[in-house]
């Protein structure tokens, strides 16, 4: 672990932007709302606690291109556009955001790996910040997310004057490498006190202790029948606002465009709370939203858990809770279905 006083901050990005892009919670002097952004002499991290998107956006981005095609007559060349991507590193990216990036290794790294989403995983260096703060949305402790450790390549905690970082892979040991003549040595007990503090923060957080007992594979009949998916579902829009601002929402689309002078085919993320979602030639396995709707929460809560050796496809950043034009989240689904436990 080392650390170094907090008026360096931008000195150490300044150290890090040497080598690699760097990115950092920015905030949006329109909205107000803290957003990832390059670091630029001048640009201040964030005071906000986490940001409107996710950083999933740096491996798995809302449109990527994946080939292209060209065509003469009933010739077809087919172009590999990947490239590799340079070095970067992100900071300030949260707990719960860390977490995520599991779930999504454990999509996009599973045999057959994607090879797009590999090459960002294998360029990119994540540093975490431990929460300082809560807010009244945040419910990462369900799912054994600890805000004060927040894993990451390297951890990081910022106290009234000075910042700790501690590596935890090999990425990690060699970002603190080039901090030797930059930043002091120092004891992981240092943030000890840092690190109870927010932990009895999180144990007065409103949806700490919601009662998960229900969402078991055993139970998974029983969940799927349920009638109250009736009434959770009948004000839902479909407009998949949850699944865009959702960091571990993983499904995409693939489609061509024809340029004039060739195709390029792309990928964009996509919703199951969409109608035309897995539409195939017969039509939609899912006609209502009401089928929709239960999908969506049944694969975060059942589903992937039931596969996943017991992690949960939800890691509680609450932006689902903050974003939704109806009130409907997925706290509301789990207390409704998860009373009778």
């Amino acid at each position: 672990m080392v650390q170094f006083p907090v008026a360096k901050l931008n000195d150490f990005f300044a150290l890090i932007a040497k080598n690699s892009d760097v990115y950092l919670p920015v905030t949006n002097k329109r909205t107000n709302e803290a957003e990832f952004s390059k670091w630029t002499t001048g640009v201040e991290l964030s005071d906000k606690l986490n940001t409107v998107r996710s950083a999933k956006d740096f491996f798995f981005p809302q449109t990527e291109n994946m080939a292209e095609f060209k065509m003469e007559g009933k010739s077809i060349e087919v172009i590999d556009i990947r490239k590799e991507h340079n070095d970067f590193v992100v900071f300030g990216v949260r707990a719960c955001d860390a977490a995520s990036f599991l779930i999504l290794d454990s999509v996009y790294l599973a045999d057959p790996v994607d090879t797009y989403y590999k090459d960002r995983r294998e360029h990119g260096t994540v540093i975490t910040l431990a929460c300082s703060e809560t807010k009244p949305t945040c419910f990462c402790k369900l799912f054994n997310i600890d805000p004060a450790n927040p894993a990451g390549d390297a951890s990081a905690w910022i106290t009234n004057s000075t910042v700790f970082i501690e590596a935890n892979t090999e990425k990690g040991e060699k970002l603190l490498a080039l901090l030797s003549d930059f930043a002091q040595n120092a004891q992981p007990s240092s943030v000890d006190t840092y690190k109870k503090e927010i932990a009895a923060v999180m144990e007065k957080q409103p949806f700490a202790h919601v009662n998960m007992e229900k969402f078991k594979g055993e139970n998974l009949l029983e969940l799927f029948n349920s009638p109250k998916w009736a009434h959770l579902s009948q004000s839902c829009l479909g407009c998949g606002t949850c699944t865009f601002v959702c960091p571990t929402c993983q499904c995409y689309d693939i489609r061509d465009f024809d340029t004039g002078h060739g195709i390029k085919r792309f990928r964009c993320w996509d919703s199951c709370m969409y109608s035309d979602f897995t539409k195939m030639a017969h039509g939609n396995p899912r006609l209502t939203q009401l089928e929709r709707f239960r999908q969506r929460f049944m694969h975060k809560l059942v589903y992937h858990p039931d596969n996943h050796e017991g992690t949960y496809g939800c890691v509680g950043c609450g932006r689902c809770l903050v974003k939704c034009p109806i009130s409907m989240n997925i706290v509301k689904v789990m207390k409704e279905l998860g009373e009778d436990a």
